[in-house]
């Protein structure tokens, strides 16, 4: 009788096993076919490290890292803005030309990867570039800069940049700097948004081409940057403020502002900014962050406080959110504004993650869940990679016509 019911039970099992879930099977077509751009990658932190090859597939959960090409193919993701990322530091002649040095050696570090692997990846500055590259198989590796502190008070710098494949700068981090205030600065505002040095920073990127993204940056300097800008502006890595209630997020007027400008937001993925943290959680997170925009912090500091954010996540991992509560801020947008205005930056290496998605080889849980709320081929093609590419013709565009 046993072996009978075995014989019965075991196609059954096989066939349970192999039946395909088809939210999976039709997200999966949909994510082969569309350009898969993300907005902001901090993978250039570890890769200006020792010993950390980008071409070599790493495992986060030994090491926490979250990018390397291999982990980009397995994930479906065509191409990422690589971010020449430089936390605020003095304001000063000498700390402004060691921000550029050290700026030029992170764009010298990402070009040198790509030289290095021709067969996997490619340098791109324009949509041609990413659509070519993904029919080649290839990553699109394009620039973008977050805090505009190494452009100093030399405009000169934003073309050397822009020669050296930069299409987008985020004016500031979380203090403010010569070019406007941040959202985040302790201190409060400086300049009430751009200063007279910002002005001309935003005529200029207008003028190269170069995409400005406002993510960071204050709501006064964000209305500023819109009455001047002749092109659409991103906000590389933000989520919406009305689902969680953080400077760094967007209001609902900024969003329908930034859609009438032509612009995109690209939806952050930082658990703080997706929803908001228990009280003692973002107590602790402040106090850890405030400790880190120390502008004097030695090597072993920086450690030190890196050591105690991963501990301070590992403690709260139980109320991280979910890939849902992330697509929940896409849908927002999209209800305010329509599919065209938002995208994805999920700020993977810089504090992005969510349950669901710890690295970027998980990200067709994404269009899963697009999938499994009703939003079309068209639409998720649109959030993936067809918005940016629009704003970046539209950039591009704009300059040709100066």
């Amino acid at each position: 009788m046993k072996k009978i019911l075995a014989f019965l039970v075991c196609p059954l099992l096989a066939f349970a096993q192999t039946e395909q879930d088809p939210v999976k099977e039709k997200a999966a077509r949909i994510h082969a076919k569309a350009l898969v751009i993300d907005t902001h990658a901090d993978v250039p932190i570890n890769m200006m490290k020792d010993g950390f090859d980008v071409a070599l597939e790493h495992d986060y959960e030994k090491d926490g890292t979250q990018i390397d090409f291999p982990r980009m193919e397995k994930g479906g993701m065509d191409g990422m803005f690589f971010a020449v990322y430089m936390g605020q530091g003095r304001r000063t002649a000498v700390a402004n030309a060691e921000a550029k040095t050290k700026a030029l050696a992170i764009f010298d570090k990402i070009h040198e990867a790509v030289r290095l692997h021709p067969d996997v990846a490619g340098i791109a500055i324009s949509s041609k570039d990413a659509y070519r590259l993904q029919k080649q198989g290839k990553r699109a590796v394009f620039f973008g800069m977050e805090n505009g502190w190494p452009i100093g008070n030399d405009l000169n710098n934003l073309k050397m940049y822009y020669d050296q494949g930069l299409r987008y700068v985020t004016l500031s981090h979380s203090a403010n700097n010569d070019i406007c205030d941040s959202s985040t600065d302790p201190d409060g505002p400086e300049h009430n948004g751009l200063s007279v040095f910002g002005e001309e920073v935003v005529k200029e990127m207008n003028r190269l081409g170069i995409m400005v993204d406002i993510s960071h940056v204050s709501d006064s300097t964000f209305y500023d940057v819109i009455r001047l800008t002749k092109a659409p502006v991103i906000a590389s890595h933000s989520s919406c403020r009305a689902l969680c209630d953080v400077p760094r997020n967007m209001t609902d007027d900024m969003i329908k502002t930034l859609a009438g400008n032509g612009g995109v937001i690209q939806i952050n993925f930082v658990p703080s900014f997706v929803k908001k943290p228990a009280q003692d959680q973002e107590l602790s997170m402040k106090a850890i962050r405030l400790k880190m925009r120390q502008t004097d912090l030695s090597e072993a500091d920086k450690k030190e406080l890196a050591a105690e954010l991963k501990a301070n996540s590992k403690k709260y991992e139980k109320d991280l959110p979910t890939v849902a509560d992330a697509v929940n801020h896409i849908e927002h947008v999209i209800k305010l504004t329509s599919v065209d205005h938002v995208g994805i930056g999920m700020d993977l290496d810089g504090g992005g993650r969510v349950q669901g998605l710890n690295d970027v080889s998980e990200v067709r849980t994404i269009t899963e869940e697009l999938v499994r709320r009703g939003y079309s081929e068209k639409d998720i093609t649109k959030i993936w990679g067809g918005n940016i590419m629009r704003v970046l013709n539209a950039a591009e565009k704009a300059a040709q016509t100066k």
